[in-house]
């Protein structure tokens, strides 16, 4: 099986939650589900030359993950976000601001990676400053015409807005966004209110994107191409906590896209891996191997 280099790229942090920290960030997320799947999963992004910066490498480590592209920031600290988790196990957050990941810099080792990816997954929380914004943009520019560009879309506290969605989606190949973010994504966009499937629809002939996939939570995820749209109604399970559950959703998602599977089968692998790790403490749960080889096949 072809291996492909995977990468997530934006913010590295630490969820504090109240029992205690674990680390966090989409893209270490979304790289840690990429590698247990059989690709190269590798994080890039910036944490301070800190103790918590430190220990987020040693954590990167043990996960199987290289910190090579882990950049080293001398003035701003390791991002953290206090975490709380209600009753059904969403979790609501408070990011700091001013963190190392906010000043992502654009190096030759990026460039390098950049040019070697066969996906690439980055996120609209990493754009809220102008300095990683550019970074993003740049890295995006870089990777080779062949390379599937992934936005997946974290409206968080106030860090986005109507300009750095539309410049991402027009840079990317496959958008990802959840039901309770696609009404107010489509606002933003200009587009005309409607119902679910009819704004992603929309949003995929605007932008001339290859996938848009909505995730609906417990309700599974729809997801819509040029000729097709399918509906997955999700996996039962018993809700841990959701923290990571959509990182390893987009993971499966991508992981059989550059196979070139069909939808249902996307969907299906998707749904499955993010009923996983809702079902599990934390967004980098142990490895399962009977759940693994079912979204693998």
């Amino acid at each position: 099986m072809k291996k492909f280099n995977v990468i997530g790229l934006g913010e590295v942090l630490w969820d504090l939650f109240p029992e205690g920290k674990q680390l966090g960030g989409a893209p270490a997320n979304f790289a840690y589900i990429t590698n247990l799947l059989g690709d190269c999963g590798i994080v890039a992004s910036r944490t301070g030359k800190d103790a918590l910066g430190e220990e987020a490498c040693l954590r990167l480590g043990k996960l199987g993950l290289q910190t090579t592209f882990v950049q080293s920031d001398e003035r701003h600290p390791t991002g953290t976000v206090q975490v709380r988790v209600d009753a059904h196990g969403q979790p609501s957050f408070v990011i700091t601001e001013g963190v190392a990941w906010d000043f992502m810099a654009w190096t030759p080792e990026w460039r390098a990676l950049a040019e070697e990816a066969h996906a690439v997954c980055f996120g609209s929380l990493a754009q809220r400053s102008a300095d990683s914004r550019a970074t993003i943009h740049k890295f995006l520019a870089a990777a080779k015409p062949k390379a599937t560009l992934v936005f997946d879309v974290n409206l968080r506290q106030h860090f986005f807005s109507g300009e750095v969605l539309k410049d991402s989606i027009r840079l990317a190949d496959i958008i990802k966004v959840n039901h309770e973010e696609l009404p107010r994504v489509a606002q933003l966009l200009g587009a005309p209110p409607s119902e679910e499937i009819v704004s992603a629809q929309w949003l995929r002939r605007e932008y001339g994107l290859k996938l848009v996939c909505v995730t609906r939570g417990a309700k599974g995820s729809l997801l819509v191409s040029e000729h097709y749209l399918h509906e997955h109604p999700g996996f039962r399970t018993t809700v841990a906590d959701t923290v990571g559950a959509g990182d390893a959703f987009t993971a499966g998602l991508i992981h059989h896209f550059l196979r070139g599977a069909p939808l249902p089968v996307m969907n299906e692998a998707a749904n499955r891996l993010g009923a996983w790790v809702a079902s599990q403490r934390g967004a980098t749960p142990a490895p399962e191997k009977a759940q693994l080889k079912h979204v693998r096949a």
